[in-house]
């Protein structure tokens, strides 16, 4: 069934637009943002997943972070998810933004009683990209993955726990070590369980022991950031990077913060490294 059209807004040429369908994998309703560039009105173009961070929307990142302008120019699509699925109905859900609702963290949860809605790893490797394969002029064989804080970690695990999905991934200011943060612990512990040894496999600097993303990984972090020794930690992705012969990127940029005026800054650096591998 096709997605149901919310709204439409012509920009750069292209067509930004809004989203929402029944999802299987997060058994109810699911918005997504689409941008659309002028290049596809003669075929399938590059598609690029963004994945936002706590408290975001599917709205975040096509409305504050400026990538419309240069993915026209470049003939990429860009698609964001929302965060987690919503209305849930679960106790526990919502009135903590660390947690539950607009807090997925991009897996699949295998705890009562989250994982029967909470299940964001399957549906953005999975089921958003057919989806949009079948109603968009998207080359899937042609996917690249970024994302910002909660949701650069997510694009950083996605990627590479499932080679061969991306050809590109970058992040701003992830989550470098979820399982040694108190956002990582406190998610992975009610979505997977006290089993330290399971959350290993959805923190990108442990799970760089034993795989490699096969393209280098840009990485952007403001010195600025309020959460940058407590909950990101990027010195130590840097150092498993290093350790475990991951090409890698990691730009510092003085006095810059947390927020989607660094992103903005930045976009064009990312959306261009993308583009050498997807366009």
């Amino acid at each position: 069934m096709a997605p149901e059209l919310l709204s439409s807004h012509r920009c750069f040429g292209g067509t930004q637009a809004f989203y929402r369908h029944e999802s299987r994998e997060t058994a109810g309703a699911m918005r997504f943002s689409v941008f659309t560039p002028p290049q596809a009105a003669h075929g399938r173009v590059p598609v690029l997943f963004y994945l936002a961070g706590l408290t975001c929307t599917e709205e975040t990142f096509a409305i504050k972070a400026g990538a419309q302008r240069v993915a026209a120019e470049l003939g990429l699509m860009l698609v964001a998810p929302d965060t987690s699925p919503r209305d849930t109905g679960i106790a526990g859900a919502t009135g903590d933004w660390e947690f539950g609702e607009g807090a997925s963290f991009y897996l699949d949860a295998t705890t009562a009683p989250w994982r029967e809605r909470f299940r964001m790893e399957s549906y953005v490797v999975h089921e958003l990209p057919t989806l949009v394969g079948e109603h968009f002029p998207a080359d899937l064989s042609r996917c690249g993955l970024f994302g910002h804080s909660m949701g650069g970690h997510g694009a950083l695990v996605l990627a590479l726990r499932n080679p061969g999905r991306y050809r590109s991934l970058s992040a701003f200011a992830p989550i470098g070590a979820p399982s040694q943060c108190p956002w990582g612990e406190k998610a992975f512990s009610r979505y997977l369980g006290d089993e330290r040894e399971q959350w290993l496999a959805h923190d990108a600097s442990a799970l760089l022991a034993r795989r490699r993303f096969p393209g280098r990984i840009l990485i952007d972090q403001g010195t600025g950031d309020k959460f940058i020794h407590e909950q990101l930690r990027p010195e130590t992705l840097e150092h498993a990077a290093i350790a475990h012969g991951q090409a890698l990127t990691l730009r510092r940029h003085a006095g810059y913060d947390h927020g989607y005026y660094f992103i903005a800054s930045l976009m064009e650096d990312h959306l261009r490294h993308h583009a050498v591998n997807l366009v």
